[in-house]
């Protein structure tokens, strides 16, 4: 699949997203930054990657975390997986928090999340007055339990 990508001034010289490895799912995306930025704890800030894209209809692209900045710092992706929709043509930014005790820097050009492609469905409601019967039911958080599935 082709997925156009526009690069906006403020990129620079940033590699498009770009998967690190052969069986990467998700593509690392940077920060489009002139400077460092400093998230203090719990600060929550909103990174530019410096790109625009034009999603097709029928998939979207899925904003991450990307796992060594949140095991090794606690700084996460919000929403994630947020979503860039088929009809969205502004800017990708990274809605970034961190969630540890000490300052984080972001520096211009660093890796701070994952995108990931995927399909979708688009779906049409029928009410109905009544839904079939399984074998959980209506048992919400926890009712199977966190023991091989024993309550």
């Amino acid at each position: 699949m082709t997925i156009p990508l526009q690069r906006l001034p403020h990129a620079g010289t940033l590699p498009v997203p770009s998967y690190a490895t052969g069986g990467a799912a998700g593509m690392d995306v940077c920060a489009a930054l002139d400077q460092p930025l400093t998230i203090a704890p719990s600060q929550i800030v909103l990174v530019p990657t410096g790109f625009c894209m034009a999603v097709p209809v029928g998939f979207e692209c899925q904003v991450r975390s990307r796992s060594g900045l949140a095991a090794k710092h606690g700084i996460f992706a919000l929403n994630a997986p947020g979503t860039i929709d088929s009809d969205y043509r502004g800017e990708v930014k990274v809605i970034l928090a961190n969630f540890s005790g000490d300052p984080f820097v972001i520096e211009p050009g660093m890796r701070i999340a994952q995108l990931v492609v995927a399909q979708h469905a688009t779906v049409q409601w029928e009410e109905v007055s009544e839904l079939g019967g399984t074998e959980r039911g209506s048992g919400g958080f926890g009712s199977t339990g966190t023991n091989g599935g024993t309550p």
